[in-house]
C-alpha cells in the first residue's frame, strides 16, 4: 500500500518539476522516486496486510511481483534521453503518468475483490492510451492510439460484463467467497451465468496480454506507439496483466476446472503458433518484437495452465527474465532508430563493427528470448516446461518447443545481420547512462542464466 501511495506523491511532485526550465533534472529525479519505492516496497516482505475492507492485500506475491514492475520502469528510463536533449515540453507528464500507470500494475497483482482488479487495468490501460498517442504529429501514434483505445474499450466492456455474471451467480465479488461458490457447486448445478462470465472474463483479459485470438491489435500498437512506451507495454503491462490472471485463474475459478481449462489450453496454443509463425515473417523489427510478445503471452499461459505449485515461481523468473531482455532489445532499437530513422532489420547491418556494445547487448538480449543456455530466457523455460510437465502436459511442452526452435529463425535474423552484413551508416552515438544500463543489462541476463537459483524461490 505504501508503494501506491509513494507513486501517486512523486507522480505529483514530478508534475511540479516539470515547471522547470530544463528537463535534466527530471531522469534523476524520477529514477531516485523509483528506487525509495523498489526499497519501501520489500518492507511488507512476510507481512501481509488487507486494506479497504479486504479489497486489497499486499502479500509477498504482490511485493515480487510489484519489485520487477517498478525495476522494469527504472530500467527502461535511461533509454528517454532523447526527449531530454530535444527539449520535449511534456517530459515531466510522461514520467508522471507512467508512474501513475505503475499504481494500476500494482494494483492488478494485489486485489482481493475483482472491482479492485477492474479499476487497476483501467488506470493501466488508460495512461497507455495516452501514451501510445503522444507523438500527436505523426499519423502511426495517432493510428496505434485510435486502434487501441477502440478495441480496448470493447474488451473492457467484455470483462466488466464478465465480472457483473459471476457476481450475479456468486452475490460476492470477493475472490475467496467467489472461490468457495465455485468449489462448493458441482457441475451439474452450476449457473449458465457463471460460466459465460468466466468465458467473458478470460476473453477480456487475453485482451489485455495480447493473447491469440484476440491479439489483433498488438502488431499495429507496437509499431505506432513510441519506442519508449512500446518497451513499457511489453514489460510492465505483460507482467501485470499475466499475474492478475494467474491470481484470478488460481484463486477464483478452482472449482471450474473441467469448464475453463480447455478453453484456455486452445488459447495457449494457438498464442504460441501463431506469435512464432507471425514473427518469422515480418521484416519489420518493432512489428517482429511485437508477435514475439504475443508468443512469450503463450508461454507464460503454460504456467496459469499447469496450475501447480511450481507455476507460481516460474511466472516470477519468467517475467523478470523477458523483462530484462525485452528492455535491452528495445533500448538498443531506440538508440538505433532515433539515427538511422528505421525499424527494419537492415538497419541493424554491420552494428557489429560501427558499434560493438550495441551488437553484444542486442545479441545477449536475442540469446535470452530465444532461450539459449547461460541466458535467464534457457531457465524462465525450463522452469514453465518443467511445471507444465509436472501437471502431465507433455504433449504442451512438446508444441512449446518446437515454436521455441522457429523463435531462433527470427531472433537470430538480427544477429546476422550485425555481424554479417555491410555496415549502412555512421557510428551511433550512445551516451553514458544508456552505455551502463545495456552492461548492466546484459551483465542481469547471464546472472540470471548462471545462477537461477537465487531468483527462482522468492514465493
Amino acid at each position: 500500500m505504501t508503494s501506491i501511495i509513494l507513486l501517486s506523491v512523486f507522480g505529483i511532485i514530478n508534475l511540479f518539476l516539470g515547471f522547470l526550465k530544463s528537463n535534466k533534472i527530471l531522469l534523476p529525479a524520477v529514477i531516485i522516486f523509483l528506487a525509495i519505492v523498489f526499497g519501501v516496497n520489500f518492507l511488507d516482505w512476510n507481512n501481509p496486510q488487507s486494506h479497504f475492507n479486504n479489497m486489497l492485500t499486499i502479500d509477498n506475491f504482490a511485493v515480487a511481483f510489484s519489485a520487477v514492475m517498478v525495476l522494469s520502469l527504472a530500467l527502461i528510463l535511461p533509454f528517454s534521453r532523447s526527449y531530454i536533449n530535444s527539449g520535449n515540453p511534456h517530459l515531466a507528464e510522461f514520467y508522471s503518468i507512467l508512474m501513475f500507470s505503475l499504481v494500476g500494475a500494482i494494483m492488478m497483482v494485489s486485489y482481493e475483490n475483482i472491482i479492485m482488479l477492474f479499476l487497476g487495468i483501467e488506470i493501466l490501460s488508460i495512461a497507455m492510451y495516452v501514451m501510445a498517442g503522444s507523438h500527436k504529429k505523426e499519423l502511426r501514434s495517432n493510428e496505434a492510439a485510435l486502434k487501441y483505445l477502440l478495441m480496448g474499450s470493447f474488451a473492457t466492456g467484455i470483462l466488466l460484463f464478465g465480472f457483473a455474471l459471476i457476481y450475479g451467480a456468486s452475490g460476492s465479488f470477493n475472490i475467496a467467497e467467489i472461490a468457495s461458490f465455485s468449489s462448493n457447486t458441482t457441475a451439474t448445478d452450476l449457473l449458465p451465468m457463471m460460466e459465460i462470465g468466466v468465458l467473458l472474463v478470460l476473453v477480456g483479459i487475453c485482451f489485455k496480454i495480447g493473447a491469440a485470438p484476440f491479439h489483433f491489435w498488438t502488431p499495429d500498437v507496437y509499431e505506432g506507439t513510441p519506442t519508449l512506451f512500446t518497451t513499457y507495454m511489453s514489460t510492465v503491462v505483460k507482467t501485470a496483466g499475466i499475474a492478475a490472471f494467474y491470481k484470478l485463474v488460481w484463486a477464483v475459478f478452482p472449482g471450474l476446472n473441467e469448464f475453463w481449462y480447455p478453453t484456455l489450453v486452445a488459447i495457449t496454443v494457438l498464442t504460441l503458433v501463431i506469435g512464432n509463425i507471425g514473427a518469422a515473417i515480418q521484416t519489420s523489427f518493432k512489428r517482429m518484437m511485437a508477435y514475439s510478445s504475443i508468443a512469450h503471452a503463450g508461454y507464460l499461459l503454460i504456467a496459469l495452465t499447469s496450475f501447480n505449485d511450481y507455476s507460481e515461481n516460474a511466472v516470477l523468473f519468467y517475467a523478470l527474465s523477458y523483462t530484462v531482455a525485452t528492455v535491452a532489445a528495445f533500448g538498443v532499437l531506440k538508440l538505433v532508430s532515433d539515427q538511422r530513422e528505421g525499424e527494419t532489420y537492415e538497419m541493424f547491418n554491420g552494428l557489429g563493427r560501427t558499434n560493438p556494445l550495441l551488437a553484444f547487448a542486442m545479441t545477449v538480449a536475442m540469446c535470452s528470448l530465444a532461450s539459449i543456455p547461460l541466458t535467464g530466457g534457457f531457465f524462465a523455460k525450463f522452469f514453465i516446461f518443467g511445471s507444465a510437465i509436472e501437471a502431465g502436459a507433455v504433449w504442451l511442452v512438446v508444441v512449446a518447443i518446437l515454436m521455441s526452435a522457429v523463435s531462433i529463425y527470427y531472433y537470430f535474423r538480427v544477429v546476422m545481420a550485425m555481424y554479417m552484413k555491410e555496415p549502412v551508416g555512421e557510428k551511433v552515438a550512445v551516451d553514458g547512462f544508456a552505455a551502463f544500463m545495456l552492461i548492466f543489462l546484459s551483465i542481469f541476463t547471464f546472472i540470471m542464466g548462471i545462477f537461477p537459483g537465487w531468483f527462482n524461490n522468492w514465493l
